[in-house]
């Protein structure tokens, strides 16, 4: 993989909108695969997995670089080991033991993952198209959630939060974006202005929903949906708040995006020819994150989100 060391000491700092909705975006027209971010949570899968039909099969052997899948969703890290990855992707969960270096097939196989959360107590969730999923045990096992209130299963974004685990967020293509106050028995729509062409969707500690539109910018809303404030024009396909610094998050889209001030203000820390989509943090070790590049390449940083090199 070609390191892009020459130019990630070309940031640019990137205003505000000062209009409700704009078009422009960053760059050109991003000929993207639909995908997702969600915030850098963990699943621990097992080398023998179950089925959602209860039969049981044995991990395939690893293989180096990232899968050989259509397309590239969801990432997680996990929670008490940094180099313990999840990929959530268009056919199903991959996981490396070795920090991206070589990854191995494992459950919801045939499955579009493009969004992976996980909540307190073991709790996992899955979302995508057609798929809304729950596990119990950490993601060994998964369930079919089939809520009241979802106008559909095409769950474009995906949120679980971090105050309250029974409060979730999906945001369902063309539709608008819906709320669980339940722990996913049952929906209500939120908002159908902001959420029928959202992908990246985060909430932070302090309550605040954060929601990347594919056709209108980054908002936020700091009174549950009820109100939105355009903060960023760019289409984004992933965010992901520091587990440490919530003040602290990442962007993917045109490139890998940091922000310090909890999604106000954003730097481009490094440009991305062929954009980027899933982004996570690694709650153990807050300083790493990881980004997987449509090019292909999984990118990492030690420093907080600052610089960034591929893995070999």
């Amino acid at each position: 993989m070609a390191t892009r060391t020459k130019r990630q000491s070309k940031r640019r700092r990137v205003q505000a909108p000062k209009r409700r909705v704009e078009r422009k975006t960053i760059g050109r027209r991003w000929p993207w695969a639909a995908g997702a971010a969600a915030l850098a949570l963990v699943i621990a899968i097992p080398a023998v997995l179950a089925s959602r039909d209860g039969s049981e099969r044995v991990a395939r052997t690893p293989t180096p670089g990232l899968p050989d899948t259509p397309d590239y969703h969801s990432l997680l890290v996990a929670a008490g080991n940094a180099d313990a990855l999840t990929l959530g992707t268009h056919n199903g969960l991959y996981q490396s033991t070795d920090g991206g270096h070589s990854w191995q097939s494992t459950t919801l196989a045939g499955q579009d993952a493009m969004n992976l959360g996980r909540a307190a107590g073991g709790v996992a969730w899955a979302a995508g198209h057609d798929v809304l999923a729950k596990s119990t045990d950490g993601g060994g096992t998964w369930q079919d959630v089939r809520p009241e209130g979802l106008p559909g299963l095409d769950v474009h974004g995906f949120a679980v939060d971090p105050r309250d685990p029974e409060t979730l967020y999906a945001a369902i293509a063309g539709q608008g974006l819906y709320r669980s106050t339940d722990g996913g028995d049952s929906f209500s729509v939120v908002s159908t202005e902001v959420g029928p062409g959202v992908m990246a969707l985060a909430v932070t500690p302090d309550g605040r929903i954060l929601a990347g539109d594919m056709q209108q910018g980054l908002f936020a809303s700091a009174d549950g949906g009820r109100t939105w404030k355009p903060t960023f024009d760019a289409r984004l396909m992933g965010l992901a708040v520091n587990p440490k610094e919530p003040e602290r998050v990442i962007a993917t889209g045109p490139g890998i995006l940091l922000s310090t001030d909890g999604g106000r203000s954003w730097d481009q820390v490094m440009p991305l020819d062929a954009g980027a989509g899933p982004v996570a943090w690694a709650t153990s070790n807050p300083k790493v994150a990881y980004v997987v590049g449509f090019d292909k390449s999984l990118y990492k940083t030690e420093d907080g989100g600052s610089t960034w090199r591929p893995v070999a």
